[in-house]
C-alpha cells in the first residue's frame, strides 16, 4: 500500500469553513466524490442530524479514506489508490465541488483554495508514525496552551483524549472505536482494533516510543 498525506487551505489562509453545515457538506463529499459515478456536486445541503451519511452512494472508489481532519481554514487526509490517478481524480471532484457549493451559499466567486494540493508520500516508519499523530492532534491547537502537542509536550493527555473524541471533525474517535462518520473510512492502518491505536496514541504523548510494527501496515 503507497499512503500520500494530502492537504490543501484556504486561499490568503482564509476560513474555508465557517459552521458545521460546511463541515458536514466537506465530510460527504469525501463518499460523495470518492467514486468513478458522476455526482451532482454543486448545491447539496446536508441536513446536520444525519450520521452515516454516504452509505447509499455507489459505484468503483477511486481511493481508501484512510485519516482525515478539519480545521477552520485547511484539510488534512491519508489516502491511498484503490485506481490508477485515484487521488488525483478524487480531490479534483473533491475541491470544485466543496468550491461550487460554499461560493453558491455565501455569494461569493473566484477560487477557494490556495493553488495546487499538496500530495506527500509517506515513505518512511518514521514519517508514518509523525503524520498519523499530526493529522489527529491538529484540532488541539483549539485548546489553551493546545499548540505544546506538537513539541511532544501535552500537559494533561487525559483531557486532550477527551477534546479530541468530542471534536467530530476528523477520523480520531471512529479509531477509538466510537462510530462517527465509519462509512467514508478505512481504518485498517492499525488493523482495525481500537487498542492498538489508543497505544500508540498513548505512547506518542507520553514519553514512550511506539512499537508497532509500521513496516508491516505500509506494505
Amino acid at each position: 500500500m503507497e499512503l500520500y498525506h494530502v492537504l490543501n487551505r484556504g486561499v490568503e489562509k482564509r476560513n474555508i469553513f465557517l459552521d458545521d453545515r460546511d463541515r458536514f457538506r466537506f465530510v460527504h463529499g469525501l463518499g460523495l466524490f470518492n467514486t468513478s459515478t458522476p455526482a451532482n456536486n454543486t448545491t447539496y445541503l446536508i441536513e446536520q442530524d444525519h450520521n452515516d451519511i454516504v452509505s447509499r452512494y455507489e459505484g468503483k472508489r477511486l481511493v481508501n479514506l484512510h485519516g482525515w481532519c478539519l480545521m477552520r481554514n485547511h484539510y488534512h487526509l491519508l489516502l491511498s489508490e484503490r485506481v490508477e490517478n485515484g487521488i488525483s481524480m478524487f480531490i479534483r471532484k473533491l475541491n470544485i465541488g466543496y468550491a461550487k457549493y460554499f461560493n453558491k451559499r455565501y455569494d461569493r466567486s473566484g477560487y477557494l483554495f490556495q493553488g495546487r494540493t499538496k500530495k506527500i508520500h509517506v515513505n518512511s516508519e518514521a514519517y508514518f508514525l509523525h503524520i498519523i499523530n499530526y493529522v489527529h492532534f491538529n484540532p488541539l491547537d483549539y485548546l489553551q496552551k493546545g499548540r505544546d502537542w506538537r513539541s511532544r509536550a501535552i500537559q494533561n493527555p487525559a483531557h486532550a483524549h477527551d477534546w479530541l473524541m468530542k471534536y467530530r471533525w476528523s477520523s480520531y474517535s471512529d479509531y477509538c472505536g466510537q462510530k462517527n462518520f465509519p462509512s467514508i473510512l478505512t481504518t485498517d492502518l492499525f488493523g482495525e482494533t481500537p487498542a492498538r491505536f489508543k497505544k500508540h496514541i498513548s505512547d506518542y504523548s507520553g514519553t514512550g516510543h511506539s512499537e508497532l510494527p509500521v513496516q508491516l501496515l505500509l506494505e
